[in-house]
């Protein structure tokens, strides 16, 4: 998949006119219908004005190809957060619901069960021993205030998540270190469960948190690593510059008049 190509067929062209002669040719082409510009980020000349002119050195930080995916990558991980934190939301509120309405829910619940445990005992369920019940009775003995504190400290869970959603979507490196961060802190929560009970579900959301970690510190060169947010930046800045240094090399790239660009004067 040509990365490149279909986020300009979404979000249009980036050109740019260098202001050094030698560059400003290998990125402008006249046509007969007008002059033409070549996009930093596809490679495709497009009609008209640049969208932006100045030294070569300030040419638009333009995402390609590796980075593109990488930033489709990245708002995978934004939605599965988002639909995490909503998840977690409604939850909370379904907790801080419960805890003002336990007295009027724990009666309806007390005069049900004695109703169907000859139903549930015609199906060979124990309702007296079974766990579902024991876990909802367990609920009922807890107090309103302890209640309000879940359902508290699991608005807060939501609004990381969130957060985590937000910075993520909009590829902002506060967001990337928000995320790993976060993340991070998960992690002893998640291996203590599984140290208890073993499960696939929670065998994949450790793997997808872990992964989430490793792949934003090494991509995104977190925390000083492979140099850094300097080391970042140059490279995301080498991939337009060399576009543009290589333009005038490139012998089989479109032009609107139908010329290889190794032909033109």
């Amino acid at each position: 998949m040509d990365w490149s190509l279909l986020t300009c067929a979404r979000k249009g062209h980036i050109t740019y006119a260098p202001d050094e002669p030698p560059l400003r040719r290998h990125l402008h082409v006249q046509t007969p219908v007008g002059e033409a510009w070549r996009c930093l980020r596809c490679g495709t000349y497009v009609h008209g004005e640049p969208h932006e002119t100045g030294p070569a050195e300030r040419a638009p930080l333009v995402k390609r190809g590796k980075e593109l995916r990488d930033a489709f990558i990245m708002r995978f991980f934004a939605f599965e957060r988002a639909v995490r934190g909503l998840i977690i939301l409604l939850a909370a509120y379904g907790v801080w619901r419960f805890a003002a309405s336990r007295g009027s829910i724990e009666r309806i619940f007390e005069k049900e069960i004695p109703l169907l445990r000859p139903i549930a005992g015609q199906a060979g369920w124990d309702l007296d021993h079974s766990k579902i019940v024991e876990s909802v009775q367990h609920v009922f003995d807890l107090r309103p205030a302890t209640l309000r504190w879940l359902a508290l400290a699991l608005a807060v869970y939501a609004l990381v998540e969130l957060i985590e959603a937000v910075g993520l979507w909009l590829l902002k490196r506060w967001g990337e270190y928000f995320a790993v961060v976060a993340t991070s802190f998960g992690l002893p929560v998640e291996i203590y469960e599984l140290s208890e009970r073993i499960t696939a579900v929670r065998i994949g959301a450790l793997i997808i948190n872990v992964g989430l970690i490793l792949y934003i510190v090494l991509t995104k060169r977190l925390f000083g690593v492979r140099g850094g947010r300097a080391a970042h930046e140059a490279h995301l800045r080498s991939g337009s510059l060399l576009e543009i240094e290589q333009a005038g090399h490139d012998t089989d790239l479109r032009r609107p008049d139908g010329v290889r660009t190794d032909t033109a004067q």
